[in-house]
């Protein structure tokens, strides 16, 4: 995706365009999240398919395989498409991660619920539309998507087993240490043990959920954390590294170009170009 943020409604004539087009497994480079007001959607995730009926939420991460496909249902489609890059919520994506690993398609009750989200869905519209759209403000009413999303899913989805639980809230802690702590050099087993269990078990937890092992997510927030500040701040190379724990400015950059394929100042310059 070459923009930070998208949102696009898909309706009745996406339908009929994807039923003959290919439509493959794939993966992508951005976060996105559909919310259905008509319709169905038929989607492949997890290795399995599953056909949820509107009014729905469906969240798929970065890098995770699927695909969808969107039907009429009595003749209708309404759906809102939200793409976005990990680093325009990166205080919020990482948490997002562990709501949603079991559960990538959320089904809403129709009212109150559905019309607030489609309210504020067309306030982003809204505000996309400007000449020169706020972003934080699109930041802020799309953290209150999710808000509403995650408090319906505590209602709405089926509770696991005693294990699953665990695992769940563990991972979640986990998730939450790390933002309070990514800043800072700290090791895998600094987390482990403020999780008072072994940094092997953390590990297979975390490969559980994300596929990635402890550090590997730890840099990976670490990237995030340093796309955002290269694209919403002008703090310098040096400050934004020395802010995430990396005492060189050659060593960080180093890490940002192994990481994301190009230096942190090439990042800066084509978000430049794309907030432009």
């Amino acid at each position: 995706m070459d923009r930070l943020f998208h949102i696009f409604k898909a309706d009745e004539r996406d339908v009929i365009k994807l039923a003959h087009s290919k439509n493959d497994p794939h993966f992508h480079d951005f976060e996105e999240l559909i919310i259905g007001v008509e319709g169905n959607l038929e989607h492949f995730i997890d290795f399995k398919t599953t056909t949820i009926e509107a009014p729905f939420a469906s969240f798929v991460t970065k890098g995770k395989l699927h695909r969808i496909k969107p039907n009429l249902r009595n003749g209708k489609c309404d759906m809102r498409i939200i793409r976005f890059k990990s680093e325009f919520i990166p205080e919020t994506t990482f948490q997002i991660y562990g709501y949603y690993h079991e559960f990538a398609n959320i089904p809403l009750t129709s009212g109150d619920c559905v019309n607030r989200l489609f309210v504020l869905c067309q306030m982003i519209e809204d505000e996309m539309k400007q000449a020169m759209p706020d972003y934080s403000i699109v930041r802020h009413l799309l953290s209150a998507i999710f808000s509403m999303i995650e408090s319906e899913r505590r209602r709405t989805a089926p509770s696991t087993g005693d294990m699953q639980g665990t695992l769940n809230t563990t991972f979640r802690d986990f998730l939450r240490i790390l933002e309070q702590n990514f800043r800072r050099a700290e090791s895998v087993d600094f987390y482990a043990e403020q999780l008072f269990m072994s940094a092997r078990n953390l590990n297979i937890i975390c490969r559980t959920f994300l596929q990635r092992s402890v550090s590997e997510i730890i840099e990976t927030r670490k990237l995030i954390e340093a796309k955002n500040l290269l694209t919403n701040t002008d703090k310098t190379i040096a400050e934004i590294g020395f802010e995430l724990g990396y005492q060189e400015k050659a060593y960080f950059s180093n890490v940002f170009k192994k990481k994301a394929g190009q230096t942190p100042t090439e990042f800066r310059d084509e978000m430049r170009k794309l907030a432009s």
